[in-house]
């Protein structure tokens, strides 16, 4: 006998792949999804690390920065105390120019030669007076070119006048000091 089958066996094979394409494609989805999941957590936890490497970084940028203006500030204090330094150095080493000046100034002054007025402006002097005639002048212009605290003595005027009923010679000159100053500590 035969036997036919009365079954839809062509429904059935087909159910059966739509079962099966239906399997596969939830497995590919939960695939996908699990990839896509992955690489996300992946993704966020290299961007969390780089965000608290930058921030890492940040801090001691900011920390390098206060160092900075801290190395900057300890500069401008040290500039501070060098300038000074150097005041006080320039200070001490002119401190008996005054002194080397007048006295040099005094010996240098012939007989009947009166200053009325000294001015003295850095390396530069003016003096101002009179004289008994214009030869005392010419040797007080002579003297202080040959002082050693003296040098360059230029004649700004001269002019004749009576002073208490006495014929003089009034002046004005200018001079500059020479840079080689005797020192505190040595005597002439």
């Amino acid at each position: 006998m035969i036997r036919i089958n009365l079954l839809p066996h062509r429904e059935q094979k087909r159910a059966a792949h739509r079962k099966r394409f239906q399997r596969i494609l939830a497995g590919s989805v939960i695939a996908v999804l699990a990839v896509l999941g992955g690489t996300y957590l992946t993704l966020d936890s290299w961007t969390t690390s780089q965000q608290a490497r930058n921030s890492r970084l940040q801090q001691e940028i900011d920390h390098l920065n206060a160092q900075l203006k801290d190395i900057d500030m300890l500069r401008q204090k040290r500039a501070a105390l060098l300038t000074r330094q150097q005041l006080i150095e320039k200070l001490q080493t002119e401190r008996g120019q005054a002194v080397h000046i007048f006295d040099d100034l005094i010996r240098v002054i012939p007989e009947g030669v009166y200053l009325r007025s000294f001015s003295q402006n850095g390396q530069s002097i003016s003096l101002a007076g009179s004289a008994l005639s214009s030869a005392r002048v010419s040797l007080l212009m002579r003297n202080l070119s040959s002082s050693k605290v003296f040098a360059d003595p230029v004649l700004v005027e001269v002019a004749a006048t009576t002073e208490n009923s006495i014929r003089a010679s009034r002046f004005s000159l200018n001079v500059s000091l020479r840079n080689n100053t005797p020192p505190q500590g040595e005597k002439k």
